[in-house]
């Protein structure tokens, strides 16, 4: 299996306690959000680091890889808009329609890679832990869907490719870049609203390439979120996934499964992931066992449960999808996840 497969992101800010735990439980890699908006909420202002500094600083005391998705805007960069069919407000569009987007996108993304990538302020700040420079940048999230660009657009995110290339590799030339985590079927992809409100990821992914020669030379790996009521559903998908890089002749490239998960809340007729404590287990222990065995021929090069802990109110299955309940008591799932990791469940 590829150096850290198993990974994991945490909704909260887990404490270093809670951080080691998931490593001795054999977790690799945590995921985190940086969001743009978080970081640069002010035109001019100062870059607030303290949400990223915590995690980032967690993590890498415990011994864990940390892999960031960057993503967002702010209000002054972009219109904020508010989600179709939800009380939710997202970037109306991408940061690529001006070129004063672009610039403050790339100038948000220099200070980033600045801070966090090699010989970055963060660690000169923080000498006490060990250096572990940031050398893989995932761009955006769920680009193809409304909730995190409420206007998705295959050429606009091409776009944000090349910019984000760019700019990552104006600071650290060794950089590498992923695809955001596309989600795989989104059920708004079936409408025919226009502008589209979702696609879904073959369709995506697709029209990346058709928009955007030469984007496939800007980026090292994609990324997927495939979602599903059951485990069983995961093979199209992937594979369905896969056969648009072979067709596009980028076969090559690695598969990053950068969300996958199941709520343990009881099961309910309005939320389809919602399997309760020990379905989720048994979701989780399925969908590692294909991973596991479908590694080579997928090209996966990790695996990210969502999440580490029970948030509610963020998603509509978020507040039963951690490995953790309340009090960082662990769940089932944590102990079937403990063992495809390898770890001691702690």
């Amino acid at each position: 299996m590829p150096h850290d497969f198993w990974g994991v992101s945490p909704q909260g800010t887990p404490t270093f306690e809670q951080f080691q735990r998931l490593r001795t439980g054999g977790v690799g890699s945590v995921r985190i959000p940086i969001s743009w908006a978080e970081v640069q909420p002010n035109s001019g202002a100062e870059a607030n680091f303290t949400a990223s500094d915590q995690l980032v600083a967690g993590a890498t005391a415990a011994g864990l890889n940390v892999l960031p998705f960057v993503y967002n805007a702010p209000s002054w960069a972009v219109t904020e808009a508010r989600v179709p069919g939800s009380g939710a407000k997202a970037p109306k569009t991408l940061p690529v329609k001006t070129g004063a987007q672009r610039s403050a996108w790339a100038n948000f993304l220099e200070l980033v890679v600045g801070r966090y990538g090699p010989a970055g302020t963060f660690w000169t700040a923080n000498p006490a832990l060990p250096e572990s420079p940031i050398r893989t940048w995932q761009v955006w999230n769920e680009e193809n869907f409304k909730y995190f660009v409420t206007r998705p657009s295959p050429s606009d995110y091409g776009k944000l490719i090349n910019v984000s290339y760019a700019a990552v590799k104006s600071v650290d030339p060794g950089a590498k870049l992923i695809l955001g985590g596309m989600f795989a079927q989104p059920r708004e992809a079936q409408f025919k609203s226009k502008p589209p409100q979702a696609y879904f990821a073959t369709d995506f992914l697709e029209g990346v390439y058709k928009t955007t020669p030469g984007v496939k030379s800007k980026f090292s790996g994609v990324a997927l979120h495939p979602y599903t009521t059951n485990y069983q559903q995961l093979t199209p998908d992937i594979e369905a996934f896969r056969l648009v890089l072979k067709q596009n002749h980028d076969a090559g490239k690695p598969l990053w499964i950068t969300e996958i998960g199941w709520s343990s809340e009881p099961k309910s007729a309005g939320d389809s992931f919602a399997k309760g404590v020990s379905g989720q287990a048994q979701q989780l222990k399925g969908a590692f066992s294909l991973f596991k065995a479908k590694q080579v021929k997928w090209k996966l090069q990790r695996i990210y449960w969502f999440s580490v802990d029970d948030q509610s109110g963020v998603c509509n299955f978020c507040g039963g999808s951690g490995l953790f309940g309340s009090g960082f008591v662990p769940k089932k799932s944590w102990f079937e996840y403990v063992k495809f990791a390898g770890g001691q469940p702690g």
